[in-house]
């Protein structure tokens, strides 16, 4: 899922440095974020990287950030 119009390059996906997020529940339940060289935001389920990742600009993804901060979600 792309958020917008843009594009994300594979190769951007593959450079990515992901990391996983500090929320991720045990038994393997997790997910990743990568800050993309382009500004946007990607997030991934570790289990099943080829499924792709949700891409999200920046402001969207500030908000869901501060969302779950904030325990909105």
């Amino acid at each position: 899922m792309i958020e917008g119009s843009a594009r994300v390059s594979k190769t951007e996906l593959e450079c990515a440095r992901w990391h996983r997020s500090t929320y991720s529940g045990s038994n393997n339940n997790c997910v990743e974020h990568a800050a993309l060289s382009s500004g946007r935001h990607a997030v991934r389920d570790t289990k099943d990287r080829a499924l792709g990742a949700h891409i999200f600009a920046p402001a969207p993804w500030q908000t869901f950030v501060t969302a779950v901060r904030d325990g909105a979600l």
